[in-house]
């Protein structure tokens, strides 16, 4: 048996969603299961530690959902030698829409091919990573590669496995609605439910 079939087995008897990979809602499941429901009166992933202020400033702007995960990653990469900030959280279509005009209509180089509402940022469920040694952000780095596995280990999708535009820095989390969506369609039901108010992750 593959470790993917033992873990989707896992998911499956304690009802979460079966994706073969243990990230923190099988964990928290499984510590509900077998240890207890709380740590000190809330839920486990609730109760993963604050990590540095940088990254909790960007995590702050995450959906609930997401900032544990966003805060297991850093903590997951520190434990395997390898320091990392959160360096991005969500943006408004209009800071998308300035960070799409780089490289356009406005000087730079370009940073990204997505306008407002058309980027995961706008919807608080991405957020992009920087790799660090000291006070040092390394831009380029075989350790966003390393970064890239732990961040899928706890079921995050990396924007370093994209096959059109790799990007190595970005990471989310993807509703269980838009398993089976593109990422274009996935998009435009994202842009209606913030239009109807609508949450992200029912």
């Amino acid at each position: 048996m593959k470790i993917e079939e033992i873990i989707s087995s896992v998911q499956k008897k304690l009802s979460v969603q079966v994706d073969g990979r243990a990230g923190t809602e099988t964990w928290e499941a499984i510590y509900a299961h077998i240890v207890k429901p709380k740590i000190g009166g809330v839920k486990p992933a609730e109760a993963i530690g604050p990590v540095d202020a940088r990254s909790e400033k960007c995590i702050a702007t995450l959906l609930p959902q997401v900032q544990p995960i966003a805060r297991a990653l850093v903590q997951k990469a520190a434990q395997n030698g390898i320091q990392i900030k959160i360096i991005s959280g969500l943006r408004t279509y209009a800071e998308q829409n300035e960070l799409y005009a780089q490289g356009r209509t406005k000087p730079g180089s370009k940073v990204t091919n997505a306008r407002g509402g058309y980027s995961n940022h706008n919807f608080g469920i991405a957020f992009d990573v920087g790799v660090f040694e000291g006070t040092k952000y390394l831009g380029e780095s075989v350790k966003y590669k390393a970064v890239g596995a732990l961040g899928m280990d706890l079921g995050l999708e990396w924007g370093g496995s994209w096959k059109s535009i790799v990007d190595q820095p970005h990471f989310q989390l993807r509703p269980e609605w838009a398993s089976d969506l593109s990422e274009k369609d996935m998009l435009a039901e994202l842009r209606t439910r913030t239009d109807d108010g609508k949450p992200v992750y029912a």
